[in-house]
């Protein structure tokens, strides 16, 4: 029994100014590759609580691709279910101001073509003793609609993030169909065309339940940056929770950190709140290091009583 986590790999390549960032001029500093992808990302921190993720992905038929597996691998990512195939991997070129804040980005998005064959192949096997299903909604349509399809088959949870929310904000009929929804305040604004980002905490909170309960999306979690987070519930469930003060190094995997969080709690028991505080924690442990994933907790440290080997 194992989350199941469908999403892409990526290769991330970061630049980082060594002085005030320029968006027009010449910036020294330095440039590092990591591996990356939401996907990978949640998958790697969900292992990174001791827990042990199913992956269903993709990644290049080269070394680069084998590296991602290796490292998935050391860090106890079942990884089964990743097809090694041309073309297989994303990559994501973005940059950053002085203050460790996104500047600008361009990503290259895999062809998922052999992800949906492996799906219809061997879905049932995958799904079947999944304890839930964590997915980017903004996938192929193909794939998410196979996803949703063995997650209503077989009675699972499904929670869902995003890379591309312009994308995604065509798929509202499959959020219908999730247990939960994260995403970031203007990512939250471009799926409800609106702009949220002048609201305090509690006014958003008010605002997401009001919006979502319309939509008839079960459940919201909005992360709002330094400000921390909000959710709502279509049950009138409402709350928020403070940021964890840290020095930022790179904010790069936040978010997907949080959703991990969060989708762990959920699973496995935990108030909405309760999620919400975890995710909260895991998406701070990142965002001081230079890696897009968190290190490494036993789910007690987190207040989750989780048999682990």
């Amino acid at each position: 029994m194992a989350i199941v986590v469908i999403g892409n790999v990526f290769v991330d390549i970061k630049g980082f100014p060594d002085d005030l960032y320029s968006p027009t001029g010449r910036n020294a500093g330095r440039v590092e590759m990591v591996h990356g992808g939401v996907g990978r990302n949640v998958a790697e921190d969900i292992a990174n609580v001791e827990l042990r993720p199913v992956f269903v992905s993709m990644v290049d038929d080269t070394a680069q691709g084998a590296e991602v597996l290796h490292k998935l691998q050391k860090h106890k990512v079942n990884t089964d279910y990743v097809i090694a195939t041309p073309d297989g991997m994303g990559i994501w070129l973005a940059v950053f101001d002085n203050s460790g804040d996104l500047a600008g980005s361009i990503s290259k998005r895999p062809s998922m073509e052999p992800l949906r064959r492996l799906l219809e192949e061997r879905g049932d096997e995958i799904f079947q003793e999944a304890d839930s299903i964590v997915i980017e909604i903004d996938m192929d349509k193909d794939i998410v609609k196979l996803v949703f399809q063995y997650a209503e088959k077989y009675g699972k949870r499904v929670y869902a993030l995003v890379s591309n929310m312009v994308i995604a904000s065509h798929r509202r009929d499959f959020l219908q169909s999730t247990d939960c929804f994260v995403c970031n305040v203007q990512e939250a604004g471009i799926l409800f065309v609106d702009d949220f980002t002048a609201l305090e905490p509690e006014e958003l909170a008010d605002t997401l339940y009001e919006r979502m309960s319309k939509a008839n999306i079960p459940a919201m979690v909005v992360t709002m940056g330094s400000r921390g987070a909000v959710w709502a519930t279509i049950d009138g469930e409402k709350g928020y929770f403070p940021p964890e003060s840290v020095k930022v190094r790179d904010t790069t995997g936040a978010g997907d950190a949080f959703c991990a969080g969060v989708a762990v709690a959920l699973t496995y028991g935990k108030s909405m709140a309760e999620a919400v505080r975890i995710g909260t924690h895991l998406a701070a442990s990142v965002i001081t290091v230079s890696e897009s994933t968190c290190p490494r907790f036993l789910p007690q440290e987190l207040g989750l009583e989780i048999a682990v080997e």
